[in-house]
């Protein structure tokens, strides 16, 4: 599902978790191996376990899913997998592949060992699903040639390769083709702390000053999310250099953050605007998506998958069979005094 966001919104933008033009960059950032990937503990300790038996069975990594929100380093830590296999990597995502010759063409030009990474797999054509299914299982493909009587079959033998697949929603996965891989690793929102590892991190590899307090201050604005952390690193840095002497102190970093509207809990100006709408307009709730959509001049794909999940996590709305409603946490996080819910009919 794509994400527009309008232009006259850039100062909303900055706390998506979808990956933006600004973001270019971000690849000088990223770990290369897993001593030097933060968080994810979990699924790194199992990772790290997987890698070591198929380089001890100098055989290719059993196929890999990876899920969880966007923007928690899906895509970084296939990287790290091929950098510990001392592989090659070919990308490509879902959406890309639009003819089943895309795919052929791209499992047929792999060498032995490779990886293919998958992004948004989810979104790959349920029909072209039936080549990765043999592709996967047996190394193998069987191509069509011709139409009709005429047609004929031919058998082609791949190498063995490792496909890694990446989705933030693994529920639209087929069955079939879910349960053809091997090892599914669920990726999982950043602690505070871990964030302030990643901020400090980078800021080295950029070079910019930056204090303990700074750095944590940045990161506990960050949504639990490593890509946020760092496009706010950058807006803080920018600030730093013009009003602070390039030093990214606690109080810098709250002036900065400030004045972009992300507030201590990382909520930005759209996510205020959506809960204040809900209140004054709705009387808290509940209220359609499409309504509310409507209400913010926002875009529903836009709301329902960049701002309510977060504001989901952290109890501010929630979900029912009516629409969506704003909890007593939301009224006292924008002090507004709360009265009680009065239910509205549709």
């Amino acid at each position: 599902m794509s994400i527009s966001f309008s232009e006259d919104n850039g100062d909303e933008i900055i706390t998506t978790t979808a990956s933006i033009p600004e973001d270019t960059g971000e690849g000088s950032l990223r770990p290369k191996t897993l001593q030097e990937y933060i968080g994810q503990e979990k699924a790194k300790g199992n990772l790290e376990i997987f890698i070591n038996a198929a380089k001890m069975r100098q055989e290719p990594l059993d196929h890999v899913l990876l899920h969880g929100p966007p923007g928690l380093g899906k895509t970084t830590l296939a990287a790290v997998i091929a950098n510990e296999m001392g592989v090659n990597m070919r990308i490509t995502s879902g959406p890309a592949i639009e003819k089943p010759g895309d795919l052929v063409a791209m499992l047929t030009n792999l060498n032995e060992g490779d990886i293919l990474f998958v992004d948004e797999i989810h979104r790959l054509n349920r029909a072209y699903e039936e080549i990765l299914y043999p592709a996967m299982e047996d190394y193998a493909i069987d191509i069509i040639l011709g139409k009709g009587p005429s047609a004929n079959s031919i058998h082609l033998d791949l190498p063995h390769f490792t496909l890694i697949g990446a989705t933030t929603r693994s529920g639209q996965l087929t069955a079939p083709l879910r349960d053809r891989f091997g090892v599914t690793l669920r990726l999982e929102l950043y602690t505070a702390e871990e964030l302030q590892r990643i901020v400090t991190r980078s800021a080295g590899i950029l070079g910019v000053a930056i204090e303990p307090q700074g750095a944590y201050e940045i990161a506990s604005r960050s949504r639990g999310t490593p890509r946020i952390a760092n496009r706010l690193l950058r807006r803080v840095r920018d600030y730093a250099m013009v009003k602070a002497g390039g030093v990214i102190t606690r109080a810098v970093a709250d002036e900065a953050l400030s004045s972009l509207e992300v507030d201590k809990l990382g909520l930005d100006a759209l996510d205020r605007r959506m809960l204040r709408s809900i209140i004054e307009f709705y009387n808290g709730g509940p209220v359609g998506l499409e309504t509310l959509a409507a209400t913010i001049n926002e875009e529903a794909v836009t709301l329902e998958d960049v701002y309510e999940p977060y504001l989901l996590q952290h109890g501010f709305l929630t979900r029912t069979p009516r629409g969506r409603c704003v909890t007593r946490r939301a009224y006292e996080h924008l002090g507004i005094e709360y009265m009680g819910q009065q239910q509205m009919d549709f």
